[in-house]
């Protein structure tokens, strides 16, 4: 299974920044987004040892209101395709304010497939999209006419129905009797640890490592027998010194049992990074920061001061650069430790859920 890595790893809203160039070495798999790429106005750019996988963006665009223009959308990859491997059809998010879901939900595949058929009579080759709660035709056709879809729509759904409904797919469409895939199968916002166990995708991708880190958090395996496991849910334990959790006991690393905190300190320098260390002071007003500095806090109309921190060591715990690497590494880590695609999954009995 492949890990590609979603999100913005700093430096504006999307597209090639600084930082990417820094982190290039680390990661083989990239998603960027087309809708995010535009409204930043971003360049293209990228160092070919990177696989990079082209997202549409529809549902980003969805929930802001904003529109993708098809047509646009096949210009953008014909002029970049030199440095874009993967992409995705331009897919139509159903609409929430039609109260017949069943029916706005097929209008949308529809509508989706036409966008497929369109891209291809264009000269492009995408993968088909179908999401969660659609008609169970149109991933049919998709197993049956293509070697690489994806499956979306599942961001916000509850854990439960999310099994559910890749229990049918795989089940009952993209498997052949004896479990093996039929096609290459690729989930969008799927890192769940659970989720990737449980079926032979092909691909996924997530936020979850920036998001984490921005979040103050890193992931650590579970230490057992003298070795990391991968294949239990690891921890996520918050280390930067900023963090509310930090008064809750067991959320913060300041605040584990003796023992655990140990092992998480070991695996930290393990991968060659260290904790960090801060101070902090509150200064006036109109206070202009010095190196190795900055704000601890946003601007409150109603005070006269501001938190500062002072990086004295840095670390984890003071950059959230560092721990972005780290939870790379976690993923990368899991990643090698996962059996290799195509594998069997099968049921001993389905549930017919649509």
């Amino acid at each position: 299974m492949k890990i590609i890595f979603a999100g913005v790893p700093g430096g504006g809203t999307s597209g090639w920044c600084k930082r990417e160039e820094e982190l290039t070495p680390m990661w083989a798999h990239r998603l960027w987004t087309y809708y995010w790429l535009i409204e930043d106005k971003g360049k293209m750019k990228k160092p070919h040892t990177v696989n990079l996988f082209l997202d549409s963006g529809a549902f980003s665009a969805w929930t802001r209101g904003a529109n993708i223009r098809i047509n646009q959308y096949i210009s953008f990859i014909k002029k970049h395709k030199d440095f874009i491997d993967i992409y995705a059809n331009l897919d139509v998010i159903a609409s929430s304010k039609i109260i017949d879901q069943g029916r706005a939900r097929r209008k949308a595949a529809e509508a989706t497939l036409k966008n497929q058929k369109k891209m291809e009579e264009a000269g492009l080759n995408p993968i088909p999209v179908f999401h969660f709660g659609e008609p169970w035709e149109f991933l049919e056709d998709y197993v049956a006419n293509y070697e690489y879809i994806a499956l979306g729509g599942l961001v916000g759904v509850p854990t439960g129905m999310t099994i559910e409904f890749l229990d049918q797919a795989f089940a009952n469409y993209i498997c052949k009797s004896d479990g093996m895939p039929k096609v290459k199968v690729h989930g969008f916002g799927l890192t769940s640890l659970r989720i990737m166990l449980r079926y032979p995708f092909y691909s996924v991708d997530s936020t979850s490592w920036v998001v984490t880190g921005r979040m103050g958090g890193i992931y650590i395996p579970i230490y057992k027998n003298g070795k990391y496991v991968y294949d239990e849910n690891s921890l996520k334990i918050t280390v930067s010194n900023k963090s509310p959790s930090l008064q809750e006991k067991g959320k913060h690393l300041e605040t584990l049992s003796p023992m655990l905190k140990k092992q998480v300190l070991k695996y930290i320098h393990k991968k060659g990074y260290d904790l960090g260390k801060s101070e902090f002071k509150k200064v006036e007003l109109g206070y202009e920061l010095k190196e190795n500095e900055k704000w601890a806090e946003k601007k409150n109309g109603a005070s006269d001061t501001r938190l500062v921190e002072v990086i004295v060591e840095e670390g984890i715990s003071n950059k959230y650069q560092l721990r972005d690497e780290m939870n790379i590494i976690y993923f990368n880590d899991l990643q090698k430790t996962m059996q290799p695609w195509p594998w069997p999954f099968l049921l001993s009995k389905t549930a017919k859920l649509f």
